[in-house]
């Protein structure tokens, strides 16, 4: 029996996580995970030595080389052969996000849904999300509700921010790719292009009759944002530890 893979931890989620040459259209995707992309951060942008950043990500030395070299190769297909890049899935585990201290815990047999929220709606555009209405759901019915501040988290943390807060699933209007494969990496099921007040949507969710949209996009001034607002959900390894 294979030894299970160790998570490894990721400080920092992808903002950006499609990239594509210009002059072609690409006609093969190329996959790099998460960790391998976090490696690349450490070493070749932070300047880091694989000692060091093996003690950021967790994971021994020689599996930050493995990793590495993994990453390289499959820049170098993108780059040589005009394929599309995506970042997105692998075994991580998301470095922890500090939570207003009176954020009440989510119960054991509870489901949690987060709404992206402002004046008692639902806030349109994910990634400039100020607050998230949490809902605790037991037997279709909700158990509990708060409202939450984000802690002025960039698009790019919002995923660790809702994953650190227990939550399973997120109503929100617009939202980019890039956060759509955070979410998805984070583990939490996306329901995008809803309107209207969130506690309407929080209990159609509970009841299972919730309309959505998960063609969905943020789409600011005419233009899709893919970097600003991140479904694909990895299941490719077997995870132990945090």
């Amino acid at each position: 029996m294979p030894r299970p893979i160790r998570c490894r931890r990721i400080e920092r989620l992808p903002v950006y996580r499609s990239f594509s040459p210009d002059d072609t259209a690409p006609s093969e995707n190329v996959r790099m995970t998460v960790d391998e992309f976090e490696t690349v951060r450490l070493l070749d942008d932070e300047g880091l030595t694989q000692e060091a950043c093996a003690a950021r990500m967790q994971i021994a030395r020689t599996t930050v080389t493995s990793i590495y070299d993994s990453a390289r190769r499959k820049i170098a297909d993108a780059l040589v052969h005009g394929k599309r890049l995506l970042i997105t899935g692998g075994c991580c585990a998301f470095e922890p996000i500090e939570l207003p201290q009176n954020m009440v815990g989510k119960g054991t047999d509870t489901m949690r849904i987060a709404v992206t929220y402002e004046n008692g709606e639902v806030f349109q555009h994910f990634g400039h999300s100020e607050q998230f209405k949490l809902y605790d759901v037991q037997d279709g019915k909700i158990t509990g509700e708060q409202v939450v501040d984000t802690n002025g988290s960039g698009h790019g943390a919002l995923a660790g921010f809702l994953q650190a807060a227990k939550v399973d699933a997120l109503i929100c209007g617009g939202i980019g790719m890039g956060a759509q494969m955070a979410l998805a990496d984070a583990g939490i099921k996306l329901y995008a292009g809803v309107q209207g007040l969130a506690d309407d949507a929080a209990k159609a969710l509970a009841a299972g009759t919730l309309a959505y949209d998960p063609d969905a996009h943020c789409d600011h001034h005419g233009h899709h944002h893919d970097g600003e607002c991140g479904h694909e959900h990895c299941g490719e390894h077997h995870c132990t530890g945090n």
